[in-house]
């Protein structure tokens, strides 16, 4: 079939929304709107146990892909209404498979519990407002510290997410969008924030290894904060930036100029969104008003 110019771009459109979506979706081009839910409902059930219980359950997906390292961008609240999004985004090693279950069958470290303890953070906090998180595994982090040690992966991911944020910003162009991004995923969101629509306000770090600049203020448009617990092992990853190694300073360390946020009750690198920290209140707080548990306002 020969397609016209004009055509090419109507269907580009149409995928792009939702509307019309391929059998094996391209990972940097996600779907990005509620019109999604049944088509990949449809994929869920496909694809058995366990993700056929997903779909069984009332879950809402935006993308799913099992192939390989699997792809997931689950959607809490209503995002058809939300005027507060987050969207939360995983580090090294994180995989469809673990998406639920967490690394290594651990539960605080999984991506879809960590979303979910954001987002009953927002609705305890206020019950009334329209927030919507996006768990947002929406990129093939890397497999280890080795190849997380340069930016590769990160960079796709950005792109990524770019695609989708961008999405999002012509459908709820009133709506506040903040970036939360833990270990490797900070970095996405940092590379992300560069480029995004200004929807966007805030990228949150939770013991991030970087956000692709070495100051805060390189991100003028963007106010950054960041926690690192005094027992996350990240505070041992050296700081530079070399041509394809490192990622310089970490938004934790103050010299970066990010606004801190506190990490009582939190252990080692997994634990920010865990039950009952103070990172997780104060990272919803952010998320509705633009300051912290503790009054640190964002100018």
């Amino acid at each position: 079939m020969h397609w016209t110019r004009p055509a090419r771009a109507a269907l580009t459109v149409l995928l792009g929304l939702g509307l019309l979506l391929p059998d094996r979706p391209d990972p940097l081009a996600p779907a990005a709107y509620v019109e999604a839910y049944p088509v990949v409902a449809a994929r869920l059930r496909a694809a058995g146990p366990p993700y056929e219980g997903w779909a069984e359950a009332g879950r809402r997906f935006l993308v799913f892909d099992p192939r390989g390292d699997g792809l997931a961008v689950e959607v809490l609240g209503d995002l058809a209404t939300a005027d507060r999004i987050a969207v939360l985004v995983p580090g090294v090693g994180s995989t469809l498979r673990d998406f639920d279950r967490g690394l290594g069958g651990v539960a605080r470290r999984a991506p879809a519990r960590q979303g979910a303890e954001l987002y009953e953070a927002l609705r305890a906090r206020t019950p009334d407002a329209r927030v919507a998180v996006l768990v947002w595994l929406g990129y093939d982090p890397p497999d280890g510290v080795t190849t997380a040690a340069g930016p590769t992966a990160a960079r796709r991911g950005a792109d990524a997410l770019l695609a989708q944020l961008r999405l999002l910003a012509a459908r709820r162009p009133d709506a506040t969008v903040t970036l939360v991004g833990h270990s490797y995923g900070a970095l996405v969101v940092g590379l992300a924030a560069r480029r995004s629509p200004v929807e966007v306000t805030d990228v949150v770090s939770l013991g991030g290894v970087g956000v692709g600049v070495d100051r805060a203020d390189e991100l003028a448009r963007v106010r950054i904060w960041a926690a690192e617990a005094p027992t996350d092992w990240i505070r041992r990853v050296p700081e530079v930036r070399l041509p394809g190694l490192g990622h310089g300073v970490r938004p934790g360390d103050p010299v970066f100029g990010a606004r801190p946020l506190p990490t009582a009750g939190v252990t080692g690198h997994d634990g920010y969104l865990a039950p009952g920290s103070a990172t997780t209140a104060a990272v919803a707080s952010v998320v509705l008003t633009g300051t912290d548990d503790e009054g640190t306002v964002a100018p």
